[in-house]
């Protein structure tokens, strides 16, 4: 249990570490551990997550002693100083005033809290504790927002006149989900979630503002009936200073900037570069006064650039403890907040529970402002009809790209089907059918695998993890399939249908014909980690197949395209906003397949009898280049693309090096040296010959170019087109 009094801080020695605990595990998480790792005399001690498979991994990934499901339990059971809570908002506040109560300081995500209530409650609960309350406003801790603020607060541009904000940057769960999620339950989360970076800064350049004229629009319904709006457009003043703050979360290039306006000069600020430029007036006549500010200009973006990168290369290094800029400034923003703690001095105002209080107030005015209707949240999830008859399919993965089209193309041939999810299940709402039973679970645990194979005759394993290292791969990917397979050898499945990949394969210019008699790569502990993962899990469940008689079937993808998928597909290059560099020359025709005719070579590997035990390649007749496919991607998007076809060795010399720092710096993905047939098997020059899929499963592709185009580019690209009208 803490060793903190019931009201009042526990003082803590100089010489003894201040004990941190992150309770919440996702995205942002990893930003965290890194910073407390960076920071004098904190020591990361435990973590906590309800998804305690996930907190497991990431314990396991950062090396962190102790994992709990519960901040309760883990208050009990070990000494910790304070907590990260990294939740979702609306679960800000609960854990808080646990925390708060047990007498630990606390950092929050920002936002604080969804109401000034539940904010007044905390800072006077921690005020009573005599407990530090944080708030991490990290934007304010950049390096680029360091020059702004010093340049506005010391009058370095004189009395400011007019500043704008601008978020420019895609909100992709508006696009991709998941749509049950707090940011999107109702149309005015978006501004109390991503409001802060923005109200923040006006508070600490400006202070609060005044009247507030706030444009919402660019409405989208989302699939479970939420209403969200990407474009939001606010005037305000403070004093003499006008202030616009426009956000649009549409499609488009990112850009997070601060534009200020002062008597003496102005200065621009720009978040993702992390660069912040003054130009003034200098004593030279106009034409040259032009020249000599535009130099000026130039040289303060080369060398605050150059900087940047210095800290990010020295960081890799380890001569620094220094990354790329968000994470510094998470680091910074974290450290103040310790540094505070450490001696007892009042925390910084940026990251106060005062002006965390006073963000969430100004943003909530905002959406009232707006006139929008806040009422239009997502509908209740309405009950699943009840089943006709009992499920005799299991779908892991179901969630996925090519689950959805399977669980389409199952119902469509009359099977009754169960898909565990581990997440969310929004994006199986538009199945509601009596055919369909979702069941809540996680296939690295063989309770929920054991109730979710109940009265199932055929299961599919689809699902696959997000990792980066090799040893996330075989904990939370491959050490996961393992135990699908033992758990249908002991439900007696009549069969057990594994989706690899070609990845899998070596696929480079020196290759042959492909068929499913070709080994996989004899290289493979060289490759990608995502394909060594797929061709150990396939190794692994091919000798349950041999030994125990798993009765297991195989089939390996080739470039899945079409409805559900994105249009910038990283099969045929590796896209960033509109730059494209392609796998090579892009002259090859690509192993192409569409994602409908993939899910009904799905349903024929259940219903063919006497395939136990064999694999198939799922590729399409060679109908598209690279080249031909970004050139009717651009047409149908009436896009400009900026192609770039890159020799393989650019790729590979990159990748050594990245290699060769990580060897340098000791880093634990160093065991893995780059391999130069991995990045050329990119190029897919090999032919893949799938005559026996089509002869035993009697799988018929599109094999139509046409209708390669139409339903591979065009229904993968319309969301899109949608997204940004």
């Amino acid at each position: 249990m803490s060793s903190n009094s019931a009201n009042g801080r526990s003082a803590i020695s100089a010489t003894v570490p201040i004990r941190t605990a992150i309770v919440g595990t996702g995205y942002i998480a990893e930003f965290h551990a890194r910073a407390i790792r960076e920071t004098a005399g904190v020591e990361l001690a435990a973590s906590c997550d309800a998804n305690f498979a996930r907190n497991e991994a990431f314990t396991g990934a950062w090396n962190i002693p102790l994992a709990f499901d519960s901040l309760g339990k883990m208050l009990q059971e070990t000494h910790i100083d304070c907590v990260h809570i990294l939740t979702p908002p609306d679960l800000h506040f609960s854990l808080a005033k646990t925390a708060l109560q047990a007498g630990v300081h606390v950092f929050l995500e920002k936002p604080m809290c969804t109401s000034t209530t539940e904010a007044d409650e905390l800072i006077a609960l921690a005020a009573y504790q005599d407990l530090y309350l944080g708030v991490s406003h990290n934007f304010l801790f950049s390096s680029a927002f360091e020059r702004l603020r010093k340049a506005v607060h010391s009058k370095e541009i004189g009395p400011v006149d007019h500043i704008t904000f601008n978020h420019f940057y895609e909100l992709g769960q508006i696009r991709f989900g998941p749509f049950d999620n707090w940011m999107l339950r109702n149309p005015g989360n978006v501004i109390v979630e991503t409001g802060p970076h923005l109200v923040s800064a006006l508070l600490d350049l400006a202070g609060a503002p005044e009247a507030l004229s706030v444009i919402a629009d660019r409405e989208v319904t989302l699939p479970n009936g939420a209403k969200v709006y990407r474009r939001w457009r606010t005037r305000t003043t403070v004093g003499r200073t006008a202030i616009d703050i426009n956000i649009n979360f549409a499609p488009g290039f990112p850009q997070r900037t601060i534009s200020v306006r002062g008597l003496f000069g102005s200065a621009l600020l720009d978040f993702d570069a992390d660069t912040c430029v003054i130009d003034q007036r200098t004593p030279l006549d106009i034409d040259f006064d032009r020249f000599k500010r535009s130099r000026a200009i130039g040289r303060q973006l080369q060398k605050q650039a150059l900087a940047v990168l210095a800290r990010y290369g020295f960081g890799k290094l380890k001569l620094v403890r220094r990354g790329n800029p968000y994470q510094n400034s998470i680091q910074d923003s974290i450290a103040a907040f310790y540094a505070s703690i450490r001696n007892d001095k009042p925390l910084d105002t940026r990251i106060g529970g005062r002006t965390g209080r006073d963000v969430i107030e100004h943003c909530l005015r905002m959406i009232e402002a707006s006139a929008i209707d806040t009422s239009s949240a997502a509908a209740a999830r309405p009950e699943r009809p009840a089943l006709a008859t009992a499920p005799t399919v299991l779908v892991l993965g179901g969630a996925g790209f090519i689950g959805k089209e399977l669980i389409r193309h199952l119902l469509a041939s009359g099977y009754c089907v169960r898909a565990m999810v581990r997440g969310s299940a929004s994006a199986l709402d538009e199945f509601r059918f009596d055919r369909l039973e979702l069941v809540r679970g996680d296939i690295a645990n063989r309770a929920d695998l054991e109730r979710a194979m109940v009265g199932i005759e055929f299961v599919y394993h689809l699902a696959h993890a997000q990792c980066k290292t090799w040893a996330e791969y075989l904990a939370r990917d491959v050490e996961p399939t393992r135990l699908v397979g033992e758990v249908c050898l002991a439900a007696n499945v009549k069969r057990l249908i594994y989706t690899g990949t070609i990845d899998s394969y070596y696929a480079g210019a020196k290759a042959s014909t492909i068929t499913e008699a070709t080994p996989l790569d004899p290289d493979i502990h060289r490759r990608n980690y995502y394909a060594r993962a797929k061709a150990t899990a396939e190794d692994i469940l091919s000798d349950m197949s041999r030994s125990q008689q798993l009765p297991l079937v195989i089939l390996r993808p080739g470039i899945v395209i079409g409805r559900g998928g994105g249009p910038f597909h990283w099969g045929v290059g590796r896209f960033s906003e509109n730059v494209c560099e392609v796998w090579g020359d892009g002259r090859n025709k690509l192993p192409f397949v569409l994602v409908s005719d993939v899910a009904a070579a799905l349903v024929q590997a259940i219903e063919v009898p006497g395939v136990e035990g064999k694999s198939y390649n799922l590729v399409d007749s060679p109908l598209l280049t690279a080249r031909e496919y970004l050139q009717d991607l651009q047409q149908r998007g009436d896009l400009k693309l900026s192609i770039i076809y890159q020799p393989i060795w650019k790729f590979y010399l990159t990748d050594l090096a990245k290699w060769a720092v990580k060897v340098v710096v000791n880093h634990p993905d160093r065991i893995r040296k780059p391999s130069y047939a991995d990045w050329e098997s990119r190029t897919q020059k090999v032919y893949f010959d799938c005559t026996r899929t089509r002869a035993e499963l009697g799988w018929k592709p599109a094999s139509d170019r046409q209708r390669m185009l139409d339903e591979g580019i065009g229904a993968a690209l319309e969301p899109w087109l949608k997204a940004v009208e």
